[in-house]
């Protein structure tokens, strides 16, 4: 059967540089690689035809001798000849960018994650979520929290072993790995696998540590008190460093991550580090004027409101909202807005006092009614 145009097996133009040649490979061997595929003798067909134009396009040298001559260039060994030479590829780097550096073993193509198994490791984060109130949230409380952390065994001092004696496995030299060939037409592929006899570790104990058979973590509880800062708002996280789970091989540990969730208020609403709240006053306090109460983080406080105050009018209770977290010692405001309410039942002589209110005030004291109707006229004419 004639070779298809290695351009066309690749899915790129001529002019295609060596990053689109390399982009369009890495999609393509993923797509028909063996693991992805077993038992589908077709895929491993393109997955070599695939193979074999990357060798070619991916070195200056060849890809312009075939250019030049096609796949004639190459018909007296190598591709031509029903094998090819994959040259100077670095599968490692080609598989680990492709699978990540660890899917179905092909990390093992010198990919440096799968080396370092056994170096040292941080330790996981832990999440955790703890209740506050408004004004906790506003002012900063201290809060006891307990949690589940994985720690070093106290027993056997994270070493997994009894005795304290841990063995390098034979089988891998330590590494936690051992190599595997698969043949694919005219190419050898390597694989890394896990290690069967030590699980990957590279460690072999025989007397395991009956506290944490052998694993060398185990779960502890632990009970700190976490400081909640002044101005912190719902969502907000602190990090405390160190306290999340213990490291492997002589890692740092993780940090706890603690997110704030505050409770909703029965009166205010938060937004940035001002406080909105609304303020009911009655039809009198708002055409006489009033002294009213105003709810604030910490008790009432006095506000004088203008005679003839319309409802929905805000004012401004400075440094009455929460603490800052850049600057605790600043706050920012209260925002209160008025709403009038009107008032209902009334009885007969409410009704006629509040008729002869109306009277007395004619239209002459309802400058927004007059200029309502005033404007709705002009548009009738």
């Amino acid at each position: 059967m004639a070779k298809r145009d290695y351009y066309e097996v690749l899915g790129v133009d001529r002019g295609a540089d060596e990053d689109t040649i390399k982009k369009a490979y890495r999609k393509l061997a993923k797509k028909y690689h063996p693991d992805m595929n077993p038992g589908d003798s077709e895929a491993e067909a393109k997955f070599k035809e695939v193979n074999e134009a990357y060798a070619i396009l991916s070195d200056s040298e060849k890809r312009s001798a075939y250019d030049n001559y096609g796949h004639a260039a190459f018909e007296n060994g190598g591709a031509g000849a029903g094998g090819f030479d994959m040259g100077d590829i670095d599968l490692g780097d080609i598989f680990s960018n492709i699978f990540g550096g660890g899917f179905g073993g092909f990390g093992g193509f010198g990919g440096s994650s799968q080396r370092q198994r056994n170096a040292p490791r941080r330790g996981d984060d832990i999440g955790y979520a703890i209740n506050v109130t408004f004004e906790e949230a506003a002012f900063g409380v201290k809060k006891e929290m307990e949690f589940t952390r994985v720690a070093k065994c106290t027993e056997c001092n994270g070493s997994g072993s009894k005795d304290g004696k841990v063995e390098t496995c034979s089988a891998c030299g330590g590494s936690g790995q051992r190599r595997v060939y698969q043949r694919f037409g005219g190419m050898q592929i390597q694989n890394t696998v896990t290690c069967d006899a030590c699980r990957g570790t590279g460690k072999i104990i025989k007397e395991p540590c009956s506290k944490c058979n052998g694993n060398g973590m185990t779960r502890q509880k632990k009970k700190i008190t976490v400081t909640v800062p002044a101005g912190i708002d719902n969502g907000g996280r602190i990090a405390i460093r160190g306290m999340g789970n213990d490291g492997a091989n002589g890692g740092p540990a993780g940090d706890l991550i603690v997110e704030i969730r505050v409770k909703n208020h029965q009166l205010f609403d938060r937004r940035g580090y001002d406080i909105y709240c609304d303020v009911p006053i009655t039809v009198a306090e708002a055409t006489l004027g009033a002294e009213i109460d105003v709810p604030t983080l910490e008790g009432t406080k006095k506000f004088t409101i203008p005679e003839g105050t319309q409802t929905g009018t805000s004012f401004t209770l400075r440094g009455c909202g929460t603490c800052r977290l850049e600057n605790p010692d600043r706050r920012g405001d209260l925002i209160f807005t008025v709403v009038v309410e009107t008032p209902k039942g009334l009885n007969s002589k409410q009704r006629e006092l509040m008729r002869q209110f109306a009277e007395a005030c004619g239209e002459s004291n309802y400058s927004k009614k007059q200029r309502f109707f005033r404007r709705n006229k002009k548009n009738e004419d």
